[in-house]
């Protein structure tokens, strides 16, 4: 099942704070994100159901294999982007934000690319 943009968001978020921390909560989320928490608990209740995160213990957010596998395609775009818009010569600011806009819409063939490209030149 394919999700919308706002919910690779929340998966990514949800990564990034795996990363750095045991457990990720609710709020956690609405922190990092700057959003409510009824607009995390929608969220939530929607990639629950279409299987890509469990609560754990302590009503924590867990990925799924399928939601860990989604949020890691999600964030190597965003990481993948981003350094190349500051191979470019992009401020760091402007280089995540707009790696955060265009993550989700450019084509798989494009990202390839960029991919390829930065192996090749800068590796």
């Amino acid at each position: 099942m394919s999700i919308r943009e706002s919910g690779e968001m929340y998966l990514e978020t949800i990564l990034i704070l795996s990363r750095s921390s045991s457990e990720v909560h609710s709020i956690d989320v609405a922190d990092y994100m700057n959003v409510s928490k009824p607009s995390v608990s929608r969220a939530v209740g929607i990639l629950k159901n279409a299987g890509y995160i469990v609560t754990g213990k302590d009503n924590s957010l867990v990925l799924t294999d399928m939601g860990l596998e989604a949020a890691e395609r999600i964030y190597d775009r965003h990481i993948t982007i981003a350094e190349m818009l500051r191979s470019l010569g992009v401020s760091e600011e402007n280089a995540v934000n707009d790696a955060c806009k265009m993550e989700h819409d450019i084509s798989e063939e494009t990202f390839l690319a960029f991919k390829k490209h930065l192996n090749e030149h800068f590796e």
